[in-house]
């Protein structure tokens, strides 16, 4: 039975790579007009929620933008003379390499002559900005003689990366100082470009494709726009692994420039088959087939990984033990659509091997509560939304019951409360211990201890609020005198939903503990419409008992 073609799935299909797109939502970019003004609009193709997380600020010494001059000999004052050191091998510039490649026919004298004025342009206006600003600009010209001296600026990266150093120069000397995630435009232009600190403005390549597919969803008034993106953006590809590619030219969470990604790989061919959709140019069907290679190719160079049951198709390039379901399924929703419209026997096969792994381990990143981004690490609630829409759309297409039983339990767990479970109920006195709960999903958890009875009046001994990962957590509490006292845990998920659980807690001094009281017995939850709300902290830091990598946030970055 032939599948159902996912961009004909429902009006509400997501996009690509992020979320939703229409006029009923609109993603904030700043726009740098032709007079140098910064305005801010709302694009209504770009989706609202960032792309994943981001990168730690790149630091280091400056380089010089041109080789050092060879230190003078001096004569030995020592009647007998030192052996002569080794010379040093020149350094290499983006000048020197600039060089070399006119020197190799690679690029003519004419490009030689645009890309070092360029270069020099850049490094000059450097010397005329304020100092915050001369710091920004200065980021990208490292990060371009970084790439330069790893041996990575060949000839077909020229374009794109000297567009960069273009963009830069002139952002840092108009434009406004930039917050982390923060996207921005360039009038004319449809390219969507974002600020990474320590590492300047970088090509959205991911957001782009994704700003193409908004154009194509959003009907024919909006195909001029998707046409011209796309000419904007075919140019700027380079030939990686036999695959024509977008690459990223920015360090990554470990991954040094130039690196790729099969969710941005499979963007683009989607992008390039709903432009085949909207002007009928087979043209844009021949590059999507030039960019399937990627994902057949090993990393670091490509971003397929062979597996018993088929491929997986890697979010990072250097990263190939690092599995990221929603990147995973929107990789095959991308080779789907391009499957469906050009009948790719290659294609159809990538995606058939790709889908034969995800159906298998899709349900390790379902708790029962909550998705997770990656084994171990809960989404937050925008890629929880965003995976469900991906299941969702698998289901759909391919009728396969795992994505469609995922895609129901994920939109359950947005109105399921927590489930709060107290594990500690007695404890030494003279001592601080950890009073350690059970936590079926992400969740704020408060937690008040108080004195029982004729001392509930007292001042709480205990009164905090954190976020906890699911699973076993605690939070230590200083030492408390002997006694019994009431214990109020609450918890409320991403989502809103609520949950309060009242128990005790048994403090004895030395000796053999009493027996263990019973288990609490009052429990109330509410749905996200409920006004309560959890205790604000006001004492004791909260610690766990497991030890989770950080969550990936909702701001921006690459993917």
């Amino acid at each position: 039975m032939r599948r159902r073609p996912l961009s004909a799935v429902a009006a509400c299909f997501l996009l690509v790579i992020i979320g939703f797109v229409g006029t009923a939502s609109a993603a904030p970019v700043e726009v740098l007009g032709r007079g140098g003004h910064v305005h801010v609009v709302n694009n209504p193709f770009l989706p609202t929620s960032a792309l994943p997380p981001g990168p730690a600020a790149v630091a280091g010494p400056r380089p010089a933008p041109h080789p050092a001059p060879p230190l003078a000999r001096v004569a030995a004052a020592k009647p007998k003379p030192k052996p002569k050191p080794k010379p040093k091998p020149p350094q290499v510039t983006v000048g020197s390499v600039l060089h070399k490649l006119e020197l190799g026919g690679a690029i003519t004298a004419a490009q030689y002559g645009t890309y070092l004025a360029a270069w020099n342009g850049a490094l000059a206006e450097e010397k005329h900005l304020s100092t915050a600003r001369r710091a920004q600009l200065a980021q990208e010209t490292v990060l371009l003689h970084d790439i330069a001296a790893a041996g990575q600026m060949t000839a077909a990266r020229l374009p794109v990366l000297f567009l960069t150093l273009q963009r830069n120069a002139e952002w840092w000397q108009d434009g406004s100082m930039l917050s982390y995630g923060q996207r921005v435009q360039f009038a004319g232009s449809n390219l969507v470009w974002e600020y990474y600190p320590g590492q300047g403005i970088q090509l959205q390549v991911l957001g782009t494709f994704g700003e193409a597919d908004g154009y194509y969803e959003a009907g024919r008034g909006s195909y001029p726009q998707l046409q011209s993106l796309m000419t904007e953006m075919i140019p700027l590809a380079v030939h990686r692994a036999g695959a024509l590619t977008w690459e990223y030219y920015f360090n990554w969470d470990g991954g040094s420039p130039p690196w790729v990604s099969a969710m941005a790989q499979a963007t683009a061919i989607e992008a390039l088959t709903n432009a085949y959709r909207a002007t009928g140019s087979q043209s844009y069907l021949t590059l999507a087939h030039q960019a399937l290679p990627l994902l057949s190719s090993a990393p670091p160079t490509g971003v397929g990984v062979r597996t018993a049951l088929g491929w997986r198709f890697l979010q990072y390039s250097f990263a190939p033990k690092l599995d990221i379901i929603n990147a995973f399924l929107q990789t095959l929703i991308g080779l789907d659509s391009y499957t469906q419209v050009s009948h790719d026997a290659t294609a159809q096969q990538l995606f058939s091997a790709g889908n034969a792994q995800a159906e298998s381990e899709l349900p390790a990143f379902n708790t029962g509560a909550w998705s997770l981004y990656q084994p171990g690490v809960e989404d937050d609630l925008s890629y929880h939304q965003l995976v469900t829409g991906f299941a969702q759309n698998l289901c759909t297409a391919t009728k396969a019951p795992v994505y469609c039983t995922t895609a129901t339990d994920f939109r359950d767990d947005l109105k399921a409360p927590p489930v709060l479970t107290q594990l500690t109920q007695t404890a030494r006195s003279g001592k601080s211990f950890s009073l350690r709960f059970r936590l079926s999903k992400i969740s704020r958890v408060g937690i008040v201890i108080t004195g029982a009875g004729a001392k509930a009046n007292v001042r709480p001994a205990v009164y905090t609020s954190a976020q906890y990962p699911y699973g076993v957590d605690a939070i230590k509490v200083e030492k408390l005198k002997p006694g019994t006292y009431d214990v109020k845990l609450t918890a409320t998920d991403l989502a809103g939903n609520y949950v309060s659980l009242t128990g005790s807690l048994t403090v004895y001094k030395g000796g053999t503990p009493p027996p263990t009281p019973p288990p609490p017995t009052t429990s109330t939850t509410t749905t996200p419409t409920s006004t309560a709300t959890t205790p604000t902290t006001t004492a004791t830091t909260p610690t766990t008992t497991v030890t989770t990598p950080a969550l990936p946030p909702s701001g921006g970055g690459p993917l």
